[in-house]
Parts: C-alpha cells; structure tokens; sequence
C-alpha cells in the first residue's frame, strides 16, 4: 500500500489548513491508487487567496519592481523549474498517468515559457501618437499595465504546462495569481507554487493555488469582486458559463476550450510521415490532448492503404505502466473518462460506424482505466463522434476527394483549435490552411506547440490567445494618457 502524502492549501506564500475538513483523493491511473489527499477547498479559502493575491499586487516587493528585476525573477524562477524537472515530472504522471517520457519533455522546456517572458518584460515599449489637436500642441502616449489579480482555473491533462501558459505571462505582465488545478492532479500546482516561493524568491501572496471542486472553488474564483481577470482552459461547456461570469461582472477571460480537429491526408502525402502524425495526433498522450487530431480525413485513392497500416501500428502499440519509458500509452486519466470514452464509442457504432479496431479494455493491465487505441471507420461527418469532443484516444475516419468538399467538411464543427494538413504540394497546402477555421494549422507535422507562437481557437474553440507576445496582451490593458503642450487651455463658452 503506497503513503498517502497530505497536502494543504497554499496561500500568501506558505501551506496553510483549508476551512474545510473535507478532502480529495488523487489516484495513480495507472492501477487507481490513492498516494495523495488535497483539501476540498471552500470560498473562504478563495477569500483569502484574492486578498493575499491583492495585498502582492499593491506591494512594493511586486507591484513596484522594476521590469529588469522582474525579468530576474522570472529567469530565477526558470532555473529553479529546471533544477526540479525530473520530479515535477513524476508527480504529473501520478497524477494523470501520461507517460513519464512526455512528462520528462514538458518539465524540461517549462523553464522556456518564463525565459521568453522575462526577456518580454525587457522589451515593453509604449506608444506614442501623433494627435491633430490644438495645432499639434497635444501630446499623447500609450502604456499598458497589468491587470490585477487573475483567477486561473486549469484542466488535468497537461497541468503544468497550461499553467506555465498563463502564468508565465501573468507574472511578466505584474499580475499576481489564485489558480485552482484539476481536482484530478492538483499536487503538481502545490508543489511548483511551493517551489518558488521557497526557492525562486517569488515574493508572498504572487502565486497561490486553492484546490477543491469547479462547482464551489471556480464558481467562488469566478464571481470573486477581487478578481481582475480569469483564464480558463477546459471544456467548452465550462468556459461558456465562466465566460457568461465574466462577462456580467465585467472582467476580461480568456477560454482555451475544445476541439475537434481535422487531420487531412492527401494522396500525393509522404504516407510514413503521414501515419507517424496520424497516430501522433490520436494516440499520443492517449487523445487526452485538446487538438487530438481525432478526424481523420482520408483521400479515397489511400484510405485503405492507410487504414490499414495505421490498425497494424495501432495493434502495435504498447499499453503499460507510463512510468516505463518503454510504454507507448499510458491509461486515461480517471474513470469517468474512460467511462465516457466508451459510450462514445458505443454510440458511433450505433450510429452506423464501424469498429476497425481497439475499444476494449485489456485484460492483462491493472485499474479500470486503460482503453486500447480505436479506429472507427465508416464515419459520415453528422455523427456525434464526428462532431463532439471525446478527450480519448478514439480516431474518426472519414474519406473525401474533392478539394472543396473536404475544406467544407473539415470546417463543418462548431469546433475551431487545431488542424493538420499532409501532402506534398505547397500550393495546395497553402490554399486549405488558409481556408480552415482554426487557430493552430500544421503542414506534414502535428500537435507541435512552442512559447513564442499563439495559441488559440476559433468559433467553439474559446477566446483570446495563449503564448507568444500575443499571451502577454491578454494579462494587459490599455492607457492612453493625453499631455497639453500649449500651457492654456482655452474657455469652453468662448465661441470663434
């Protein structure tokens, strides 16, 4: 039986007791163990997070450094990331069961994000604007501030990676931060919050981390009057309530949300390549990827080919532990995903779908959670596998091969996150990523993402954009500050 490790709330730069007594479970996928507990936050515990959060906003020790020495902070803050990847690693496989070595990889570039904006906040620049006003004896110029406190709510399948896209920007804006992580994996967000405050110097009340449920820790964050600003990344059903929060309280949000991507094979596609990034955008990571490349759009001329030799991978891959750099798959997150990843596999096939392959879960792996990789063939772009988002590792094959019918179909979602494009005429590349909804297009490659380009959807997809300096915007507002030059103003009643 493996120690069950207890974790409390962190806020104002240390562990404190929530007020409730109640606690969460955080299991091992992989065989459902429990290892850990976190509180099951409440609104106090919010309360106090925003205040704490507030009083660091208006501290000098934050809210008055210079952008040089917050750029250190950030660096330092960076190296500490680095010097603590191996673990942080092994605490986000625990969590979600992604394998150790994709785990290992994100942990090992996490650092990036916060040296990118550290080197944004050395290269702030205002504006300034030349006004036709008092014969040009107006000046005005343009600055950008923080916007306060966000309140930050993440999902479970990469935890600290979406957090490390908010936050990153956040703090190089000089916002200060309340983050409720995933009730599935929140001890990841515990310890990195631990981490800096104890060995990035980040001063108290910067970043704090309340965990508990959406429905009484993100409402309390949500509708909280000191909150500044929200960021969100989940389902597109959350973010439309926390959008329509936002929006009567008149705060900003950004919403990362769902997807339902195509990932498109033309004929004359380098097929080694093609059924590397079909399987990449599927299988990887189990599905569990918000631009999972989950409709397969296949030109007639190789569907059969492809389908077939991507089955014969599939049949290949190898489901086991995660924390074995050998394992190819891990399991999904937890059982009401799987639970959920089943019925919309039953539901295609009674759709009319059929099931190439995979749907079962094995019987010679430990928990409930494991799902072999699955191939539905035969599917016609009005099921509800074809339109909804699974979060599994379940591939939707479709077939076309008319240029403008696929780019019709493609776009025929209320979707808008990712999509990719497999051929070898650049043309032709050219013309459907231009045509596709989406705010994230691939040509020959797949589910590559980075701290310097935007990241975002359109339509269904959310609001707003992630990484890049396109991220920081979002953390920022607007001044426009207007100086006379004249030295007299003249009487408003005075006419000629």
């Amino acid at each position: 039986m493996t120690d069950i490790e207890s974790y409390d709330q962190f806020i104002d730069g240390e562990f404190v007791s929530s007020e409730s007594d109640d606690r969460a479970e955080v299991k091992f996928p992989y065989d459902g163990e429990p290892w850990a507990t976190v509180p099951l936050g409440t609104p106090g515990d919010v309360d106090r997070a925003v205040a704490a959060a507030r009083d660091a906003f208006d501290r000098d020790d934050w809210g008055g450094l210079q952008l040089s020495e917050r750029a250190g902070l950030l660096r330092e803050v960076a190296a500490v990331i680095d010097e603590h990847a191996d673990e942080l690693a092994e605490l986000e496989t625990r969590q979600n069961g992604k394998l150790i070595r994709e785990m290992s990889g994100q942990m090992n570039s996490l650092g990036d994000w916060f040296r990118y904006y550290a080197s944004q906040c050395e290269t702030r620049e205002g504006d300034t604007i030349p006004v036709e006003s008092k014969n040009g004896e107006m000046f005005n110029y343009v600055v950008s501030e923080p916007y306060g406190v966000v309140g930050a709510i993440t999902p479970w399948n990469s935890p600290l990676l979406l957090t490390a896209f908010k936050l990153a920007p956040a703090l190089a804006a000089g916002c200060t931060f309340v983050h409720k992580p995933s009730t599935q994996t929140p001890v990841s967000a515990l310890r990195l919050a631990e981490l800096l405050s104890e060995e990035a110097g980040l001063p108290a009340g910067v970043y704090n981390v309340v965990t508990g449920s959406g429905s009484t820790v993100g409402d309390a964050l949500v509708n909280h009057d000191g909150v500044d600003k929200a960021s969100f990344t989940g389902s597109t059903s959350v973010g439309r309530h926390i959008g329509k929060t936002a929006g009567e309280n008149l705060i900003p949000a950004s919403l990362e949300l769902g997807g339902k991507s195509p990932n498109i094979v033309f004929a004359d596609a380098n097929l080694d390549n093609a059924i590397n990034g079909v399987i990449k955008g599927i299988f990887a990571a189990t599905g569990q990827t918000c631009l999972a490349g989950s409709r397969v759009f296949l030109h007639e001329d190789i569907a059969d080919e492809f389908v077939d030799r991507i089955t014969e991978r599939a049949r290949d891959i190898t489901l086991g532990d995660p924390r074995d750099p050998e394992t190819e798959m891990g399991p999904v997150a937890f059982r009401g995903q799987w639970e959920t990843d089943r019925e919309y596999i039953r539901t295609a096939v009674e759709e009319g779908a059929t099931l190439r392959f995979g749907g079962d879960q094995p019987d010679d792996l430990p928990g409930e959670c494991f799902l072999e990789p699955t191939i539905l063939t035969d599917v016609e772009n009005d099921m509800t596998v074809a339109q909804e988002e699974i979060f599994g590792p379940v591939a939707s094959v479709l077939t076309f091969n008319d240029e403008d019918d696929l780019v019709e179909r493609a776009n025929d979602t209320d979707f808008g996150l990712a999509a990719g494009i497999w051929t070898e005429d650049f043309r032709k590349a050219q013309r459907v990523a231009e045509a596709l909804e989406a705010g994230t297009i691939w040509i020959n490659e797949y589910r590559t993402l980075t701290y310097n380009s935007p990241f975002g959807g359109y339509k269904d997809s959310g609001l707003g954009r992630e990484n890049g300096h396109e991220g920081l915007e979002e953390y920022m507002q607007t001044k426009s500050v207007w100086v006379d030059l004249a030295g007299e103003v003249e009487d408003p009643f005075t006419l000629g």
